[in-house]
């Protein structure tokens, strides 16, 4: 019998106890994503002999996360590679950070590759850095903002809450139809997920915030702690008719919300030119890579 089961939101406070357990930078071991992302990832866990097990997709063709618990390392590897061949498919972990194979490696020497990809890797930033906009590296952002500031007298700035959800939910709705994502499933699922994280907002600990005009919403980001140093960004969507509305989101949410943390993850870019562009524009402390491991 297959000992795991489709993530739901139900399972928060399970997957939290194991999660919190393990360092890790990557946004694809953050609860929310875990959480968000199941139905469309067909993610599913397993508690086994107190380590969380996460495989991503339906077998033979998954993948899984690295153990997270209590329990000993290699026998959680050794548990899941007999659950590999009882279920018949190839042993392959995903993601992988780097100092998750050194343990692996050091576990089974010269037994497993690594293959990093570059699309995958994660975007980190020095908060204060995206909270200043200093320097000449930043002279286009500075002056994205200082576009907004005088183009728009009457904007503020609000976090996300009971009172203001309604509206956040008829922005993300609108900026859907605008930007056609009827035509395009990846961004069709990507709304289907904001939405639902809006509603499960304070359940999964997530913080949000938006900008305003007037009364319309122009630009709405939310994500969540995943360490005591770091922050991952889950969502960021503004209008592309309020010139700056992208810039400002981002650093005012950092300015009133996100202080306290050194490190902004804000994710991968999926290997598409024009995010890729726009996280590197940011200038990234580094990237978080991460990697498919599988034995050699």
């Amino acid at each position: 019998m297959d000992q795991f089961k489709l993530i739901s939101i139900e399972d928060k406070d399970i997957l939290k106890k194991y999660l919190v357990m393990s360092k890790h930078i990557a946004c694809d071991y953050s609860l929310a994503n875990l959480i968000l992302w199941a139905d469309v990832y067909q993610t599913h866990y397993a508690v086994v002999q107190d380590m969380l097990f996460i495989k991503f997709g339906c077998n033979p063709q998954c993948f899984f996360a690295y153990p997270m618990g209590n329990g000993d390392m290699r026998t959680a590897l050794e548990w899941l590679k007999g659950y590999c061949k009882e279920q018949n498919q190839e042993f392959r972990l995903n993601p992988i950070e780097k100092e998750m194979f050194e343990e692996i490696e050091s576990l089974y020497p010269g037994m497993y590759d690594i293959a990093y990809a570059r699309d995958n890797a994660d975007y980190i930033y020095n908060m204060e850095d995206l909270r200043d906009l200093t320097g000449k590296k930043y002279h286009g952002k500075k002056n994205h903002v200082n576009k907004f500031l005088k183009t728009n007298e009457e904007w503020t700035y609000e976090r996300i809450t009971d009172e203001n959800t309604k509206d956040c939910e008829d922005m993300v709705r609108l900026w859907c139809v605008v930007n056609g994502c009827c035509d395009d499933k990846s961004k069709a699922d990507e709304i289907c997920v904001l939405l639902n994280g809006l509603k499960h907002r304070e359940a999964l600990n997530l913080i949000g915030g938006i900008i305003r005009i007037e009364e319309r919403i122009v630009a709405l980001t939310m994500g969540e702690r995943i360490s005591s140093e770091t922050f991952v960004i889950h969502f960021e969507k503004a209008f592309a008719d309020v010139d700056g509305a992208y810039t400002m989101i981002n650093q005012q949410f950092i300015i009133n919300e996100l202080t306290e943390y050194k490190y902004i993850n804000r994710e991968e870019d999926m290997g598409k030119e024009g995010l890729r562009r726009a996280k590197e524009s940011y200038q990234p402390a580094f990237l978080a890579e991460k990697g498919i491991v599988t034995a050699k």
